[in-house]
């Protein structure tokens, strides 16, 4: 639970470029349960029936997920076909007439109208829709409350903007937005409706722990290797069973599109890349361009996510100034900028013959909107454009192009040599721009280009041997994509799942080992860790740094903590949560003369107990009537609602008698708050507490209240980073000189003050 002070934090770029640190909000997830009289008194009216209807609910859950998954991106598809489809066929037309210009003049504007709706619709209706989305879903499954994601209009948008950019001829691509879509979809459902309209029977799933259950089971790879700092093993029956749910209603809604028919839509929809007719033998001579696609991949990857961190950066200083107009016009000029290039490039190249062995109609119909051999401004009857058939079909259909198999020399080097180059930095423009834009296909577009390309080269290099451009093609997706996204199990599972080649296994997991090992090597910093940087989501690296092993607890701390006596007066808790930021308040009662500490109690559950004003008593005696009391309340009106702002003490209301009351807080605090002992080391603290809860939360500032990153190089000298209980506080302040700090003494462990909680503000 966070603060609710803003804080910076300096997002370090993978070229070394320092991103400013504008003040944002964010707030950690409670993953702790709270085991105070309200937890104990709730379970003890659970019965057995309540945990049956607890596990069914959940399960009913992940089937709605699947149903309702599976129509958002059937309708995903169809929308991107169609009006793709519609756009190629009418291009074409009006190009084989001879009349260039009138078909560059509807191409431009087709794709102008459909992306600037997509900006504009994305930057005036849910900014939080923009880019692919998985930046913010990882942080979110680490522990971190990203505003605004998980809206009903952020999903709406996420799936009109995806069909709007990747149908406006974008380098982009739909499926992470999905990633998006899909958690967008999970935490809705898990919540009972939106924010405004919530069915009370899934009052049960209102906190933290069971809305990151639910967010993650539509994507269980990204989940695992990409998302998640932990995992329960039900989260991947729960997944298992979810994607099993959608792959089944896919195949319903698409046999009633093949039985009914659905416009344009056809076999480019969804991309399935059949491989089953490849090269199945290799030669030991191979594996040397196979590895040289690898170390490819890793420096093609690190040179992407350099140029385009160097490309937000210039966003967040130049652009964000002409505010959301700047957005609209941008996304417009790339539009144009777009078609442009892709248009006018194919006209600068000529046309080829058809292949003899070319396994399908050469060149294709003119009624159809997908398939190779594309005739774009070829006079001659028997041939094709192997650079228009690239740009004039959608990517699925482009990737399904540069995969086929026994079809050699289809395109030429000059022709991949340009759209590789060209495609490349296209997609580095594009990528980042106000509307919601994924990097997976238009990966896997790039890399195939240049993947073939080698296969020619190896081709023509051993002319007496089988060696099929096609698998080359593969190998390279695989490389690009394990050298910018650094996911190596995630995108090998994917790729065979994709062309349903097991025997390409083995090239597959040496091909993204040696592009991951290579980008690694370059030091630049996986996509999605960048995205986080720009975006200043804090976010905790793997290990920590080994200076950590030399901090201790006591050394990095910060201020003394704010701590609370049992029973206040109403008046004393209004101004101390109007006084400071603090998240968590240590409550404290004398026993003997000396302070024992009750528990901890947070800033939400106060501003609940005075807004309700249900607890408030007269005296400042502890009473039996303060514990009946607490069991009037119900745990889920203690939940913070999902990815929206938290309660402020400017909502609270009181009158000046109930201002003079007071509230007895020991029924409502957790007794079980964790103590970390005053010479643990920094790296200990991180590693025992904080990952072991799922807490995954860092900042760079100092913070009580929360676990914090490692400091970037140069900002060690007079950083200090404070810690406190894997609660899940996330207390952002700046960073004041190093103050004592309450700390656990040496002179034994049963000593009363030997129980004071450190490190918590």
């Amino acid at each position: 639970m966070g603060s609710r002070e803003k804080h910076t934090q300096a997002g370090n770029m993978p070229n070394g470029a320092a991103v400013p640190a504008p003040k944002v909000n964010f707030e950690s997830l409670d993953f702790e349960e709270v085991e105070n009289t309200v937890y104990r008194a709730d379970h003890a009216t659970s019965g057995s029936l309540d945990s049956l209807i607890y596990s069914s609910a959940k399960w009913g859950m992940c089937f709605a997920i699947g149903v309702c998954t599976a129509i958002a991106a059937f309708a995903v598809n169809i929308g991107v076909e169609n009006i793709s489809g519609f756009k190629f066929w009418a291009v074409l037309t009006i190009a084989s007439q001879g009349s260039y210009f009138a078909s560059f003049l509807i191409y431009a504007v087709i794709n102008a109208v459909l992306v600037t709706s997509a900006v504009a619709l994305t930057v005036y209706a849910a900014p939080a829709a923009s880019g692919s989305g998985i930046a913010e879903v990882k942080a979110y499954l680490n522990g971190i409350d990203v505003p605004g994601i998980f809206y009903f209009n952020t999903l709406c948008v996420k799936i009109l903007g995806a069909v709007g950019g990747v149908a406006g001829g974008l380098a982009i691509g739909k499926e992470g937005p999905f990633v998006h879509a899909g958690a967008c979809i999970a935490a809705i459902l898990s919540q009972g409706g939106t924010s405004s309209v919530k069915l009370p029977v899934f009052k049960r799933f209102w906190n933290d722990r069971d809305r990151i259950d639910m967010v993650p089971v539509g994507g269980v790879l990204f989940a695992l290797e990409e998302m998640m700092s932990w995992c329960k093993n039900q989260i991947l029956w729960q997944a298992f069973f979810t994607t099993a749910v959608v792959s089944v209603s896919i195949r319903v809604l698409m046999k009633a599109c093949s039985t009914h028919g659905c416009g344009f839509f056809g076999s480019g929809g969804f991309i399935i890349f059949k491989i089953s007719e490849g090269q199945d033998e290799y030669e030991f001579y191979e594996l040397l361009p196979m590895l040289l696609l690898g170390v490819v991949g890793g420096l093609l990857g690190s040179a992407f996510i350099v140029l385009n961190a160097r490309l937000a950066v210039w966003r967040k200083h130049t652009l964000s100034k002409y505010g959301r107009r700047g957005k609209v016009l941008e996304g417009l000029a790339i539009s144009v900028l777009t078609s442009v290039v892709s248009f006018g490039l194919p006209l600068l190249f000529e046309c080829q013959g058809c292949p003899i062995d070319a396994g399908e109609s050469c060149p294709r119909k003119d009624d159809s909107h997908s398939g190779n051999f594309v005739t774009f401004g070829c006079r001659h009857p028997d041939e094709y454009h192997g650079l228009g058939t690239l740009f004039f079909n959608t990517q699925d259909d482009a990737i399904r192009n540069l995969f086929s198999t026994k079809t050699k020399r289809e395109y030429t080097i000059l022709a991949l040599i340009t759209f590789t180059t060209v495609f490349f930095l296209l997609a580095v423009v594009t990528y980042g721009i106000s509307c919601p834009t994924g990097l997976f296909v238009p990966s896997i577009l790039c890399g195939a280009a240049y993947g073939r390309l080698v296969g020619i080269f190896v081709a023509d290099m051993h002319p007496n041997a089988y060696i099929d451009e096609g698998t080359y093609a593969l190998l390279g997706a695989a490389s690009f994509l394990g050298g910018s996204m650094r996911m190596t199990v995630c995108t090998c599972v994917m790729l065979l799942e994709l062309t349903n080649n097991l025997a390409l296994l083995p090239l597959i997991m040496l091909v993204l080992l040696v592009a991951k090992a290579v980008g690694d090597g370059t030091g630049v910093r996986p996509l999605y860790e960048f995205q986080m940087a720009v975006k200043d989501m804090p976010f905790m690296p793997p290990e920590p740094e080994a200076f950590m092993k030399h901090i201790t607890a006591r050394e990095c701390c910060g201020k003394p903590t704010i701590t609370l006596q049992r029973v206040e007066r109403v008046s004393h808790l209004m101004s101390v949560l109007r006084s400071n930021s603090h998240n968590g308040f240590p409550v404290t009662q004398l026993l003997n003369d000396s302070p024992h500490i009750v528990g901890v109690i947070t800033r939400h559950q106060l501003l609940v107990l005075l807004g309700s004003k249900r607890c408030l008593q007269s005296s400042a005696a502890v009473a039996d009537e303060s514990g009946r009391a607490s069991m009037n309340y119900g745990l889920s009106e203690f939940s913070k609602p999902i990815c929206s702002p938290q309660l402020t003490v400017h909502d609270v209301h009181l009158s000046l008698e109930q201002l003079d009351c007071y509230l007895d807080l020991g029924p409502h605090v957790n007794p079980s708050c964790y103590v970390v002992q005053e010479d643990t080391s920094l790296s200990k603290t991180i590693e025992d507490r904080f990952r072991g809860l799922g807490q995954y939360t860092t900042n760079g500032n100092t913070m009580n209240g929360t676990e914090a990153r490692s400091p970037a190089p140069g900002e060690r000298e007079g950083h200090t980073t404070a810690y406190a209980s894997s609660y899940g506080f996330l207390s952002h302040r700046p960073r004041p000189p190093p103050a004592p700090l309450p700390t656990l003494p040496r002179n034994g462990a049963n000593s009363p003050a030997a129980h004071q909680h450190i490190g918590l503000g």
